[in-house]
């Protein structure tokens, strides 16, 4: 939310979003009473797909909020010349991609601003909270503003220049977080070659199609490693059966989003609470249909957790022997998870 406000959103603007995403990134556009516009994701990467993005460039669009997904950064030359071309603001969800960078510069600072999260489940973490990241001076007062009840710089303690709320992060947390950077040099290096030995297992298999890789990308986060299923090679058995044997052999794994973010209830209804009668009309998600995102949700993503990643490679292989022993009895796997 803060991010966004920092980089000008205001009431009635429109923000693109990837619709394969945690809900709060769309949220916190509307936070600021503007209002999300979804766009696809490029099947081999889950991140946004910057002609998707295209598509929905009106004269109300005044950013592109790219999510760097599970930790790979997405494609910021193709984002960054369509924000060039249009006069847009990047504004980087950057919540699962810390450490992870493009072109040897760290997410969350390849766009205007960005931001990243330090909930429970993410790879350096403190329960909740968050950073927001700028190499812009101008921005990054702001946001700092934003977050500290609207003081400035050098202004007086009791004098405030925004309207603004604290947001700040305790200390106790800081100092959690601080402790934890010690040793994420190391633990990323593991995540990275974790993930580099699974895609070089599981794209043998029949069946399992690994995620593009892009040497543009010179450190991915690793905090989900995503693998895409095809039902066709496992006689037709649904995502769900097959997740459900993949864990009763003992692999933590799991679907991932359930739903498209244009399906969510909140959207469906419009259910915007104070920006409602302002947004109501403004966007119809009703009959909104993006396939990839469609078909990652219901069909194909599968996702391992980031501390699976730190895993040395004879557990690691289990994942592989779990999945070809699924696959040589797929024939069960109807009959025991129709």
């Amino acid at each position: 939310e803060i991010a966004l406000r920092a980089a000008g959103i205001r009431a009635g603007d429109e923000v693109i979003v990837p619709a394969y995403t945690f809900v709060a990134t769309a949220t916190a556009v509307l936070a600021n009473g503007a209002i999300p516009i979804f766009a696809d994701i490029d099947p081999a990467t889950y991140n946004l797909e910057p002609e998707s993005a295209r598509a929905t460039i009106t004269d109300r669009t005044r950013a592109i909020l790219p999510v760097h997904f599970a930790g790979r950064p997405a494609n910021m030359d193709a984002l960054q010349q369509l924000a060039r071309e249009h006069d847009l603001k990047i504004v980087e969800d950057a919540a699962q991609g810390w450490g992870a960078t493009w072109r040897g510069k760290g997410v969350g600072a390849t766009g205007d601003i960005g931001f990243f999260s330090f909930q429970s489940s993410k790879n350096i973490n403190a329960g909740e909270g968050g950073l927001i990241t700028s190499d812009d001076a101008g921005l990054a007062a702001k946001a700092a503003s934003f977050t500290n009840c609207g003081r400035v710089e050098g202004g007086l303690w009791y004098a405030h220049y925004h309207f603004a709320g604290n947001s700040r992060m305790t200390e106790f947390q800081a100092a959690v977080l601080r402790a934890q950077l010690q040793r994420y040099p190391q633990q990323l290096q593991r995540r990275q070659e974790s993930m580099r030995f699974l895609d070089a297992r599981l794209q043998e298999l029949p069946g399992i199609e690994v995620l593009r890789a892009d040497d543009r990308i010179t450190a991915h986060a690793g905090h989900i490693y995503i693998f895409r299923y095809k039902s066709q090679a496992f006689d037709g058995a649904e995502k769900a059966g097959f997740i459900d044997a993949l864990k009763a052999e003992g692999i933590p794994c799991s679907g991932g989003y359930s739903l498209p973010l244009y399906e969510q209830p909140i959207f469906q209804d419009k259910a915007f609470g104070p920006f409602t009668e302002l947004l109501a009309d403004k966007a119809d998600y009703r009959e909104m249909k993006l396939p990839h995102t469609h078909r990652a949700c219901y069909d194909e993503a599968i996702w391992l957790p980031q501390w699976l990643l730190l895993a040395g490679p004879d557990d690691l292989g289990c994942v592989a022997e779990a999945i070809e022993k699924i696959y040589e009895n797929r024939q069960e796997l109807q009959k025991s998870f129709a």
